[in-house]
């Protein structure tokens, strides 16, 4: 990357070690408990391609290890160039070797069975899917378009979501039939996310 490029990336978190655990510790606790919407406070100066959360949690979760793959509107954008300079990550074109993965809002559902699944031996090899959607609300499991159950969610939660491809449902069910293995999701907006480990079962209410 030349100087004229670099001169045009965004900062980092301005405490590396202090912003990436604070981060971390958010995508932690939406994944601790699904469906509840987790604000992410952040300093990094993110790229304009994809929602603001997404970045921050892939910058506080990548290193030089990873491989990330990105959808087809961030491939090429400030958003690539930012993470791989920050993180050292690696990218890939092929979703199965991604430990990590970007779907910007603006482009088709990628299948989730495309990623690495991991195995029943390794199941932490799966690819961990960051998904940018319109809008992310906490409502009342009663009249929510999505009723959540599993681990870390007391009883029922409901949730809605805004900008998701309508098939994600039935992937998610899929998905989550395959336990122990599967990918886990984060649904990120501007400032916040909420967490979909593949041990959460999703019910979509019928409309009305």
């Amino acid at each position: 990357m030349n100087a004229d490029a670099l001169a045009t990336l965004g900062a980092g978190f301005s405490h590396e070690a202090h912003g990436s655990q604070s981060v971390f510790r958010a995508a932690l606790q939406a994944l601790s408990h699904p469906g509840r919407p987790v604000t992410v406070e952040h300093d990094a100066e993110v790229p304009p391609s994809g929602h603001a959360a997404s970045a921050a949690v892939l910058l506080a979760l990548l290193d030089a290890d990873c491989k990330l793959w990105l959808s087809p509107a961030l491939r090429n954008s400030g958003a690539a160039a930012w993470l791989r300079f920050h993180t050292g990550c690696r990218l890939t074109e092929q979703p199965a070797q991604a430990h990590f993965a970007w779907l910007a809002a603006a482009d088709v559902l990628q299948p989730l069975d495309s990623f690495s699944l991991g195995s029943d031996s390794y199941p932490d090899q799966s690819t961990t899917c960051v998904i940018d959607v319109a809008a992310l609300h906490a409502v009342p499991a009663a009249t929510a378009p999505w009723r959540l159950s599993g681990p870390g969610i007391q009883d029922v939660a409901g949730l809605q979501v805004e900008g998701l491809d309508r098939g994600f449902v039935a992937q998610w069910q899929a998905n989550h039939a395959l336990f122990p293995r599967g990918v886990d999701v984060l649904l990120a907006t501007g400032r916040q996310i909420v967490g979909l480990p593949r041990t959460t079962r999703i019910e979509q209410q019928k409309e009305a």
